[in-house]
């Protein structure tokens, strides 16, 4: 398993445009690369939806957004015009990304074992390094506040530790 601190593996994917990002062209940005099972599933739209909410706030925090799964470009784009995502999607067909980061797991899902990716997400800083990981994401959760329950966004929980990291 990756740690934070350690140098990200290095990648290079089609975007939902087939057009090659590789990370070697991203040194000096911040980077959210979340990993998510399968394109136009709901947890996985609500997670793409609250990233695309909140894209103006990561690039204020000057962080490019990159969400990886292992469906193809044509189905990314077709993810991407249905629920009007501003987000980058990369397409893993080979699995490659998956199996470098670690996320590709054994999952039990109602009594059977599958391969599958396991929702993760991980803030690369400016050099490189993993500089922070969250495993087995829960996109929205429910937190009881002073008898209240409030809904908590994966994404808020992302921006909050980015700022924290940028010092700001």
């Amino acid at each position: 398993m990756l740690e934070v601190g350690q140098t990200a593996p290095s990648f290079c994917a089609l975007n939902q445009d087939d057009i090659e990002i590789c990370s070697r062209d991203l040194l000096g940005k911040w980077i959210v690369l979340y990993f998510y099972p399968k394109d136009l599933t709901p947890g996985c739209t609500n997670e793409a939806c609250d990233f695309t909410t909140a894209q103006s706030e990561f690039d204020g925090l000057d962080a490019i957004i990159l969400g990886v799964s292992p469906d193809d470009t044509a189905k990314h784009r077709k993810f991407i015009e249905k629920y009007n995502l501003g987000i980058t999607l990369l397409a893993d067909t080979s699995r490659k990304m998956c199996e470098d980061y670690g996320v590709w797991q054994l999952k039990k899902f109602m009594g059977r074992e599958s391969m599958g990716v396991v929702r993760t997400t991980f803030i690369i800083n400016p050099d490189g390094k993993i500089a922070a990981i969250w495993n087995k994401v829960n996109v929205r959760k429910t937190k009881s506040v002073k008898g209240e329950k409030i809904e908590v966004l994966h994404t808020n929980e992302v921006k909050e530790k980015l700022s924290q990291l940028q010092g700001k």
